[in-house]
């Protein structure tokens, strides 16, 4: 099999409780290519109705789910990592399709993403409490985690696997159903892995999935609902502040992990060479549309020429084409829209003095694709410094003292990764505090990992996903009290 091949016909659909199925009225709605526009296959239209079916669905089984042994959640997920491991280069070629990204960058996600699953299946187990003596004595302590109940996921479309199970595989281990709405550019990765967890023995109304092009109506109907304990959101921060105003009236948890500016700190007595090639993976990766991605270069006035000449060398040699075709470096963009989007915060920069080194526009059609474009003598005051770029762009600003670096790569109002390059252990420590983001990457353009925490502060959320820390976020904490004479 390969690429649309790896859904049956009756994946198209909804996923509820356990049944693939129409959408009410039996509405559709297109996939597209973004590489030419065309018409991939066509999916199941959720509606309100057919969102609070899920939901129904995921409240019912949430009782015995949660009985279920750690170990048995844990086999579930162990068995869906090593199925997704049977089938990782049809689950890329896939996610290429649908979301643009060269094929071999899918097998990256698909890799990074089902991580979160073997992390997660090791995790279930070691959920634990603690049993202490009351420290005034005549009483016992003891604290018992729960599962928090039914959840809600909006997962993005540009990592359509590993935004799905750096949710799902917590949730299960944690004994938690859910209901996920994946991204209406990207949903046939996530059916897919619907399937295949189907496959693994994940008992039916566990997980449910409701494609839909309705996602404010089907968000607010699932939020005002009080039998919903958990939400946890990827993608923008203005969706982001409404998805938590409309948690106030019932109070859910919440995990958000929202909008990036990322600062990419190059001091003078980094490795040029390294900080280039480390500049590569952080503004890159998918093209530039992820929100970890390097977003305002902040280089140091002695290195600054080298710096920019370096990286537009490399950044003009990659090779930009369909996801599909062998040798393509750099993907379209998602749509029109987010072209148009990098188009204008590049001309905007150039008016401003900016300079091109390389790239600095669309090519012309078909495909929603941008040129990887590198700007020197970005005014720090620039639109471009202030925005998520979301686009294979390399805006270069300088700076001469550190303070002067902290100062702006902290001017932002979102905190969630920061890069840093130097060979200054002391440097390195005081960056590390003095950085306003909840992740620090040093000497290092590559931060994601299942076993690390990730997210960040301010306006990019709050909450962590992986590590240690991710399965907490699904679980509450009840304390009992016994009388002991």
């Amino acid at each position: 099999m390969s690429g649309l091949d790896l859904l049956a016909p009756e994946h198209h659909g909804l996923f509820i409780g356990g049944s693939w199925r129409e959408a009410e009225g039996g509405a559709s709605f297109a996939v597209l290519d973004p590489a030419d526009g065309s018409e991939l296959t066509s999916v199941a239209d959720g509606t309100v109705g057919d969102a609070i079916a899920a939901l129904d669905a995921a409240v019912a089984a949430q009782a015995s789910w949660a009985r279920t042994p750690p170990r048995t959640r844990a086999e579930i997920l162990r068995t869906a990592f090593e199925l997704i491991n049977e089938r990782a280069d049809d689950l890329a070629h896939l996610m290429s399709l649908e979301m643009g990204k060269p094929v071999a960058e899918a097998k990256g996600e698909v890799s990074y993403g089902n991580e979160f699953f073997r992390w997660f299946s090791e995790e279930a187990p070691r959920i634990h409490g603690r049993w202490m003596e009351n420290p005034v004595g005549g009483s016992r302590l003891l604290t018992v985690r729960k599962p928090v109940g039914p959840c809600f996921f909006v997962t993005p479309w540009n990592f359509p696997l590993a935004m799905g199970t750096r949710k799902i595989g917590p949730a299960i281990a944690a004994g938690c159903t859910m209901v996920v709405k994946p991204a209406e550019q990207t949903p046939l990765t996530m059916l897919a892995l619907a399937a295949i967890l189907a496959e693994a023995g994940l008992p039916d109304g566990v997980l449910n999935v409701v494609t839909t092009t309705a996602a404010p109506q089907v968000s607010r109907a699932v939020q005002a609902d009080p039998r919903l304990r958990k939400i946890s959101f990827t993608g923008s921060t203005p969706v982001g502040r409404t998805l938590v105003k409309q948690a106030a009236d019932n109070l859910q948890r919440m995990s958000m992990e929202l909008g990036g500016n990322a600062p990419f700190i190059v001091f003078d007595d980094a490795d040029v060479d390294a900080a280039v090639e480390g500049a590569m993976v952080a503004k890159m990766r998918n093209m530039g549309e992820a929100c970890t991605s390097a977003n305002r270069f902040l280089v140091h006035t002695d290195v600054a020429e080298e710096f920019a000449t370096k990286l537009a060398s490399r950044m003009g040699a990659l090779v930009v084409g369909r996801g599909q075709d062998d040798g393509t470096q750099v993907g379209p963009l998602i749509d029109e829209k987010a072209v148009d989007s990098v188009t204008s915060l590049v001309s905007a920069a150039v008016e401003g003095g900016a300079k091109v080194l390389t790239g600095g526009s669309a090519p012309s059609g078909p495909g929603y694709f941008f040129t990887p474009t590198v700007l020197s003598d970005v005014p720090a005051d620039a639109e471009i410094n202030a925005q998520e770029i979301f686009g294979p762009v390399a805006p270069i600003t300088t700076f001469t003292t550190e303070d002067e670096a902290v100062s702006k790569a902290n001017a932002t109002e979102y905190g969630l990764a920061s890069y840093v390059y130097t060979r200054d252990l002391s440097r390195t420590i005081r960056m590390a505090e003095s950085l306003d983001y909840g992740m620090v990457g040093v000497n290092t353009g590559l931060l994601s990992n299942p076993a690390a925490p990730f997210g960040g502060m301010k306006s990019s959320g709050f909450g962590r996903e992986g590590g240690f820390e991710g399965i907490d976020e699904y679980l509450e904490t009840t304390y009992v009290g016994i009388a002991a004479d």
